[in-house]
């Protein structure tokens, strides 16, 4: 079974890793290039969370 860090085309991936550091940046995280194990549960579920709702205005702009 393949790993889906290693599946991503790697153009996809830099998009995706700009999106978690805006997402990152909007709620006041600081990330760093690379590892980021030392975040806090806390801060690490603000930036996913920021992403998801930034993907689901995306998607409901993208209705109208």
């Amino acid at each position: 079974m393949s790993n889906n860090k290693n599946s991503l085309v790697p153009e996809a991936r830099e998009a995706l890793n700009r999106f978690k550091m805006e997402a990152a940046s909007e709620v006041g995280v600081n990330l760093k290039q690379g590892y980021n194990g030392d975040l806090t549960s806390k801060q690490a579920g603000s930036v996913g969370g920021q992403m998801v709702k930034k993907m689901i205005q995306a998607y409901e702009n993208g209705m109208k």
